[in-house]
C-alpha cells in the first residue's frame, strides 16, 4: 500500500513530467473534482479540463503536506513555465491506492492581484 503522502507527490510529479499515464493511473474509477469553476466532475472531465494545463505547468514546491487517515491537504506554490508564481491548496480524499476525490482552493499570484478593497 502506497503511503498518502507518497500517492500525492506523485500526483504532482505527474504534472511536472507531463505523465498523462501516470496520473490516470493514480485516480480511481469514481474520482471527481471540485474546484471554484467546477462542480465535482468526474475523471474523463477532469483530464479533458484541467490535465491539459500541465504544458504551462513548471514545478510544484511543496510547502505544507498534512495527512489524516486516508485524507491530505497540501499548500504548494506553482511556477508556471512563463515565470509566474500562484499558490493553491487543495484537499485530497484517497480509497485503497486511488486518489477518489480533490477539492481545491485557488491562490493568486501575491504581487499582481490586489484585494477588493487595494483598487
Amino acid at each position: 500500500m502506497k503511503s498518502i503522502s507518497n500517492l500525492v507527490r506523485q500526483y504532482f510529479s505527474a504534472y511536472e513530467t507531463k505523465n498523462r499515464t501516470m496520473l490516470e493511473g493514480l485516480l480511481s474509477t469514481n474520482f471527481h473534482f471540485t474546484s471554484p469553476v467546477d462542480n465535482s466532475i468526474n475523471k474523463e472531465a477532469y483530464m479533458q479540463r484541467c490535465w491539459p494545463s500541465c504544458k504551462h505547468i513548471d514545478t510544484y514546491e511543496i510547502q505544507n503536506l498534512l495527512v489524516d487517515g486516508n485524507k491530505a491537504v497540501i499548500r504548494y506554490e506553482c511556477r508556471l513555465i512563463s515565470g509566474v508564481n500562484f499558490r493553491n491548496m487543495e484537499y485530497f480524499n484517497v480509497v485503497g491506492n486511488k486518489i477518489e476525490e480533490i477539492d481545491v482552493y485557488f491562490g493568486y499570484d501575491l504581487r499582481n492581484d490586489l484585494f477588493e478593497g487595494e483598487k
